[in-house]
């Protein structure tokens, strides 16, 4: 791991998972690269209507710190896409 993702890999644990896990969700990561970033949300996020204000509120503001030029993508529902990993702190 480079140094920006092992930074995006702390700000996921540390910052988002709890935030997440406090409503009653679960963060997984799909894929980090240099470039880019997938997440999914899943738990009570899996159909919640407030998943747009914590992605753009809470998840995209704390990765752009770390990676501001890395594309990030978040999904959210009851399927974890495969091979997916479950952030846990």
């Amino acid at each position: 791991m480079t140094g920006q993702t092992d930074a995006i890999g702390s700000v996921l644990e540390e910052i988002v998972e709890p935030l997440v896990r406090a409503d009653g969700g679960r963060l997984y990561v799909v894929e980090v690269t240099p470039t880019s970033i997938s997440l999914h949300l899943a738990g009570r996020f899996s159909g919640c209507p407030g998943n747009t204000l914590a992605i753009r509120g809470v998840i995209e503001p704390a990765i752009r710190k770390v990676a501001p030029d890395a594309a990030l993508t978040v999904t959210a529902g009851v399927l974890v896409p495969a091979g997916a990993s479950l952030v846990r702190r």
